[in-house]
């Protein structure tokens, strides 16, 4: 089975300002797509389903490596599975047409993520750069890149259990 990656929102401003979460659908290719918990989407308009804008549910897709910061969001969902023999967390995905959680990103804000959300070059230090990309995985890298967006920096690494996760504070 497909380990996916698993994400901790150790200190988001969503967790206790909801006005803070926004409910999005995932789109690739104009078709509604699944994503993994601890990837990013840019958010859109509100989504339109038979000529209906609908109240609470945004357009979401995969943010460019210069996309505005203000219109990244965090995918959390809470981990729901069916059938019981796929509880773990690295079992779950966003599935394509479901609706998913997106915590907005606000400086100093604090995230982790398992390695299976990032892109990276080579091992992950404590320091790195964490910033967009084309496509809903962070990049880590040891300096910023010219013409991308500065997510934040990775501020702790950590094994829970089975799981290293990689903590990323927003900058």
């Amino acid at each position: 089975m497909a380990k996916y990656a698993v994400v901790r929102t150790d200190k988001m401003t969503g967790t206790d300002v909801r006005s803070e979460l926004v409910s999005v659908r995932f789109y690739a290719s104009n078709k509604p797509a699944a994503i993994e918990n601890g990837n990013v989407a840019v958010i859109g308009a509100l989504e339109e389903i038979d000529d209906t804008v609908q109240r609470e549910v945004y357009v979401a897709g995969a943010p460019a490596a210069n996309s505005s910061l203000d219109s990244v969001v965090l995918i959390a969902s809470p981990e729901i599975m069916y059938p019981d023999y796929l509880h773990s967390l690295d079992n779950f995905i966003n599935e394509a047409g479901s609706i998913a959680r997106g915590y907005r990103l606000h400086k100093h804000d604090i995230f982790s993520v398992t390695a299976e959300a990032l892109a990276a070059a080579s091992d992950i230090e404590i320091g790195n750069v964490v910033e967009l990309q084309a496509g809903t995985k962070l990049k880590v890298v040891s300096s910023a890149t010219n013409g991308s967006t500065v997510v934040g920096k990775i501020v702790d690494i950590n094994v829970v259990g089975r799981f290293t996760f990689y903590a990323i504070e927003v900058g």
